[in-house]
């Protein structure tokens, strides 16, 4: 085989293990966002075995850790806290001292899968598919097979363990604000099967679809797509859709409902339709030098109070002093989502909160906040 051939086989290689990762390890097993076929889930377990030596159980863990402890010290591997070289170039062994973590194994671990293979023959010879990768890679390419597997091995380790966990929480665009520092890479994720949509998964974990976007796409999803129609898988949930009907103009239960339900495009459209248009206004009023500062200051009334460095909170907090309408739609949004993180507040005051906010959003004088309190009535669990 030419060496063209060799490089096209060896990228497709490691392509069926970013699709196994992706697939299998991440949205069926550690967020259950679909249901696989006994037959493809095994074949994704097999591979992953024989090209990453990886234990199911102890990715799946560890992944579930990092969304709980998201950007702290407890976290397997954010950037945040260890440096993003510490997680990009030594992302594969933080993974590896996660693994020997025992209370991680069985806090996070359980509905992996625990068959007699996986205890006989995955997990306790997991190295052992490695050494078959590196024989079968010899047998096909000869002495060129050892670059083969070579680049099999560095492929997750740096893709996934690197590049995800590292830039994936340190640079790119975001869509949305939960709270961690999770960015999109870019907007098309093919290389890595649609992990590069990063921002997307931490606002909805359990979505089987990163992409959120009309120009945005994902691949992994593309081939879950695929399978679905084979009737090899069985998606069980997907990013939910806001819906609003016209002419609803009571706050009840359904708005309620719909709101947290939909809380992260919400807050992306208060940043949309109120912050940056009083931000446009406050600046076509302001002089030279407060202009200066106003336009530095935008990042910071967009962003969720965890990625702010100092400098932004600087710059926030002067924007708030010089421009009283700024102050009163950034405390306004603050007190939107002090609503939806109320989690020890019985719902009957929720709703009376979100009535309450509403009603003074409309009284404030400020056109886009009262325009979106009006919009926000609208929301609803129902079609239109």
């Amino acid at each position: 085989m030419p060496l063209w051939g060799i490089a096209i086989v060896t990228l497709l290689l490691t392509h069926i293990t970013i699709v196994s990762v992706t697939v299998f390890l991440h949205r069926a097993q550690a967020h259950r966002a679909l249901d696989l076929h006994p037959a493809i889930s095994h074949f994704f377990r097999f591979w992953l075995w024989l090209t990453t030596g990886m234990v199911t159980k102890e990715w799946v863990a560890i992944h579930r850790k990092h969304h709980a402890k998201c950007e702290t010290e407890e976290d397997p591997h954010s950037p945040q806290m260890l440096g993003i070289r510490k997680v990009l170039w030594e992302g594969a062994e933080l993974y590896r001292d996660e693994a020997e973590n025992a209370g991680t194994l069985q806090r996070y671990g359980h509905n992996t899968p625990n068959d007699w293979l996986e205890q006989n023959f995955y997990s306790r010879h997991h190295s052992l598919g490695l050494l078959l990768m590196l024989a079968i890679d010899l047998l096909l390419f000869g002495v060129l097979g050892f670059a083969v597997w070579g680049i099999q091995m560095l492929w997750i380790p740096f893709w996934a363990a690197g590049v995800i966990n590292g830039i994936g929480h340190y640079w790119g665009y975001r869509n949305y604000e939960p709270n961690d520092a999770s960015t999109n890479i870019v907007p098309w994720g093919i290389l890595i099967g649609g992990e590069e949509l990063h921002n997307n998964h931490h606002a909805f974990p359990s979505s089987a679809k990163f992409s959120s976007k009309r120009w945005e796409f994902d691949l992994g999803w593309f081939y879950v797509r695929i399978l679905s129609a084979l009737g090899l898988a069985r998606v069980k949930k997907v990013a939910p859709k806001p819906q609003r009907i016209p002419g609803k103009y009571v706050v009840d239960m359904d708005t309620l409902r719909a709101i947290v339900l939909n809380r992260f495009y919400i807050m992306a459209d208060f940043g949309r339709f109120v912050v940056l248009p009083v931000l446009k206004e406050e600046l076509q009023k302001a002089d030279d030098s407060r202009r200066r500062f106003l336009k530095r200051a935008r990042v910071a009334l967009l962003r969720g109070d965890v990625r702010l460095d100092p400098q932004d909170r600087d710059r926030l907090q002067y924007a708030l002093r010089i421009s009283h309408s700024l102050r009163t739609v950034y405390e306004y949004r603050l007190q939107l989502q002090a609503i939806w993180n109320r989690t020890t507040v019985n719902h009957d005051k929720l709703l009376v909160s979100l009535q309450e906010w509403c009603h003074q959003a409309e009284a404030s004088g400020i056109k886009y906040l009262q325009d979106f309190a009006r919009t926000l009535r609208s929301y609803s669990l129902q079609t239109a």
